[in-house]
């Protein structure tokens, strides 16, 4: 069994910042590429960022310049490092490693909202 462990989400206000941790198994986290996708409110989930194993990174154009995603082999986390955050970045976040299966974690919830 492949569990992912996200956490970091909460109340934030407009212009804030979080970061998002997901921890995977090392040798799952060492072999994919991992990523973080979002639903918000009445809409569907969205890629919004990846990071293949080599570290190659592609991001949504919403939060291109804003989002930072990283890998730490060391620790086996990957981290969505968000920025300059608006009140349409408010979704449940969710980590993602790409087997063959894929994998999710259970998803942690972010609100940007003064």
């Amino acid at each position: 069994q492949v569990q992912l462990v996200e956490s970091g989400g909460g109340l934030v206000q407009p212009g804030g910042s979080l970061r998002l941790p997901c921890a995977a198994p090392g040798i799952i986290f060492r072999a994919y590429a991992m990523g973080w996708y979002r639903q918000a409110p009445g809409k569907q989930r969205e890629l919004v960022a990846t990071i293949t194993s080599s570290g190659f990174t592609i991001y949504a154009d919403s939060v291109k310049g804003r989002f930072t995603i990283s890998r730490d082999n060391a620790k086996n986390t990957v981290y969505l490092q968000m920025n300059s955050l608006k009140p349409e970045d408010t979704a449940v976040y969710y980590c993602h490693v790409q087997t063959v299966a894929g994998v999710w974690g259970q998803g942690t919830l972010v609100t940007v909202s003064s």
